[in-house]
C-alpha cells in the first residue's frame, strides 16, 4: 500500500508553486522519481494502480499513465502485465538506500586542475566592475546614450535583412562591420587596415587570448609594460609565457632597456604588449622615436607587437597620436580595439586588425573559443558607424569626461590633498592618485569597497619591487554633483584611516 506520508510528499510537490510550469503528469512523474532517488521507495516497491493514485490525487487516470510511462522509459520502474508496476533493480544505483557507500569530497580540498587551470584559478581572472559605481575604472557613461537611435538603426537592420540576420555569423565578422572598422579607424587613428584584415571578438581580453595561444608557446617570454593592464598580464600568464616588465618613464615603455634585454638575452621575447596612445595606468603617451624604435626591434628580431588601443577616442589635448599599426611598413602589428568603452560593456564587441599573414591562424584558432559573434548587434552597430552616430556620441562624451576630469582634479586638489596626488591624464576615463601618506593601499581599496566606492590599487600591477602605491579613480560615469558626494566620502573615510593606523601606531 501507498503511505500515507508518501501521498502527502507527492501532493507537496505537485502544488509547489516552484513547478507550476510544469505539466501535471510531468509534476507527478518528477515527484516519483524524487521518491525513488532519495531511496523512500525501495527496489521492488508496488506503485499504487493508476486508477488508484489518480483518485488520490484527484486527476485523471491518463495523467498517471503518462508519468508511469515516463518512469518506465528513464528505467526508474517495470511494468508487469497483470501484476502492475514496480520500482526497478536498475534504480538502485541512483537511489539513496541502495548506493555504495562512497567517501564523500571534502569541500575543502581543491579539485585536481590543470597547471593552466592552477594559473587562472590563483590570478582570480579578470573581473568587470558590473555596477557603475563612484570611481570604478573604465566605465562609460550609459545614461546618456542615445538609445532610441540605436534602437531605429536596429529596426532598420532586422527590416532590411530580416531572417538572414538570425543566422550565424562569419567567424571573422560580419562584412559591413568589418568595413566600417577598417574606415574608422584609418581616418581617426591613422591605421592602415582593410576589411579583410579585421577579426571581430567579443572583446579585448579575448584578442589578448588569441594572441597569448596563437603567437608563443608556452614557456615563451613576452615583454609587457611596468605596470602593466592586469588583464593582458593574466592572460599571458593563463597560457604558460613568462612576462619580462620593461619601465615606464614619462615617454612610455623605455625602450633602450628593452634593446638591452634583447641583446643580452640568448632567449630574447618574441612579442611586446603596449598601451602606446594611452598607458595604462599611468595615462603616459609613447613617444615617436620610440614607437619608431620598437618597429625596427619588432622586424630585427620577427616579433610582435601586440597594440591595445583600449580608449584612444578619449583624448583632451589635441589631437592623439597615431597608432603603432600604422606606423608599421613591416606588418609585424597587432591592433587590438573596443567598443565596450566608447559605447557601452554590454555590446560586447572589440576587434583585431591583422597582418594578412595571421588572419586565417588567428579566425581559425577563434573558431574554438565561442565560434563567432551575434549578427544583429554587429549590423547594427556599423550602421550606426556609417550614419555618423558614432562619432558623434564619441565627440558628445569626450566633451563630457573632459568636464568630469577636471571637476574630479578640483575635488581630489581641494578634499583629499593630504592624502594623494593627482595625475591628471590628457586622454582616457580614469585618473591614477599616488598615496603620499603612509596608509596602506590595500585597506583603502578595502574600506572603500565597503562604503560603495571601487578604486582599483596600483600596487599589483607593477612587477617591480617598487612600485607607486595608490589607486585609479574613474571619472567617465558620474556627473559632477556624484563626483563632489564620492570624494568626501572617500575623504572621510582616508581621514578614518589615518585616525586608526596613528592610535594604533602611537605607545
Amino acid at each position: 500500500m501507498f503511505k500515507h506520508a508518501l501521498l502527502e510528499s507527492v501532493k507537496a510537490w505537485i502544488s509547489d508553486p516552484v513547478h507550476s510550469a510544469l505539466p501535471r503528469h510531468a509534476r507527478i512523474q518528477r515527484a516519483l522519481r524524487q521518491l525513488i532517488l532519495d531511496g523512500a521507495l525501495g527496489v521492488g516497491t508496488a506503485l499504487p494502480a493508476s486508477r488508484t493514485l489518480a483518485k488520490s490525487l484527484g486527476v485523471s487516470r491518463d495523467t498517471i499513465e503518462s508519468a508511469y510511462s515516463q518512469l518506465h522509459a528513464e528505467g526508474f520502474i517495470e511494468r508487469r502485465v497483470g501484476s502492475g508496476s514496480f520500482v526497478s533493480e536498475q534504480a538502485r544505483r541512483l537511489s539513496g538506500r541502495g548506493k555504495p557507500k562512497y567517501t564523500p569530497l571534502d569541500r575543502q580540498t581543491p579539485p585536481r586542475l590543470s597547471q593552466r587551470g592552477h594559473t587562472i584559478l590563483q590570478s582570480g581572472g579578470v573581473r568587470d566592475f558590473l555596477e557603475a559605481r563612484p570611481f570604478a575604472p573604465g566605465v562609460p557613461e550609459t545614461r546618456s546614450f542615445p538609445l532610441q537611435i540605436w534602437e531605429r538603426v536596429e529596426r532598420q537592420v532586422l527590416k532590411e535583412y530580416g531572417t538572414h540576420a538570425l543566422r550565424h555569423s562569419p567567424p571573422q565578422g560580419m562584412a559591413p562591420l568589418r568595413r566600417a572598422i577598417a574606415d574608422y579607424i584609418n581616418l581617426e587613428r591613422g591605421a592602415h587596415a582593410t576589411p579583410e584584415q579585421v577579426l571581430v571578438l567579443t572583446s579585448s581580453q579575448q584578442a589578448m587570448t588569441l594572441c597569448a595561444t596563437v603567437l608563443l608557446d608556452a614557456g615563451d617570454r613576452i615583454f609587457v609594460e611596468d605596470p602593466v593592464y592586469h588583464g593582458a598580464r593574466k592572460a599571458f600568464d593563463a597560457a604558460g609565457l613568462t612576462c619580462v616588465p620593461v619601465p615606464v618613464d614619462t615617454d612610455g615603455l623605455q625602450v633602450e632597456q628593452l634593446l638591452e634585454m634583447t641583446q643580452s638575452s640568448e632567449t630574447s621575447p618574441q612579442a611586446v604588449f603596449l598601451t602606446p596612445s594611452h598607458q595604462f595606468p599611468t595615462g603616459t603617451t609613447l613617444s615617436l622615436d620610440r614607437r619608431l624604435a620598437i618597429i625596427e626591434w619588432a622586424r630585427a628580431q620577427q616579433g610582435w607587437i601586440i597594440e591595445d588601443d583600449y580608449d584612444s577616442e578619449f583624448h583632451y589635448a589635441g589631437k592623439p597620436t597615431a597608432c603603432v599599426q600604422g606606423l608599421d611598413p613591416h606588418e609585424r602589428t597587432i591592433y587590438i580595439g573596443t567598443f565596450t568603452k566608447s559605447l557601452f560593456p554590454g555590446l560586447r564587441i572589440g576587434y583585431m586588425v591583422l597582418p594578412a599573414s595571421l588572419v586565417e591562424p588567428m579566425t581559425v584558432a577563434r573558431t574554438l573559443l565561442d565560434g563567432h559573434s551575434a549578427p544583429i548587434p554587429q549590423l547594427t552597430l556599423a550602421r550606426f558607424i556609417e550614419s555618423g552616430h558614432f562619432g558623434a556620441h564619441i565627440r558628445t562624451m569626450r566633451a563630457v569626461y573632459a568636464q568630469r576630469r577636471d571637476q574630479l582634479a578640483q575635488l581630489i586638489r581641494q578634499h583629499l590633498a593630504d592624502f594623494v596626488e593627482p595625475q591628471v591624464p590628457t586622454g582616457g576615463m580614469q585618473m591614477p592618485c599616488v598615496l603620499i601618506r603612509d596608509i596602506a593601499e590595500q585597506k583603502v581599496v578595502e574600506a572603500a569597497r565597503r562604503v560603495g566606492i571601487d578604486l582599483l590599487g596600483l600596487t599589483p600591477l607593477y612587477a617591480s619591487s617598487q612600485p607607486k602605491p595608490g589607486f585609479l579613480m574613474g571619472f567617465a560615469a558620474h556627473a559632477p554633483h556624484e563626483l563632489e558626494t564620492a570624494v568626501k566620502t572617500l575623504a572621510k573615510l582616508l581621514h578614518k584611516l589615518t585616525r586608526s593606523s596613528y592610535d594604533i601606531d602611537t605607545p
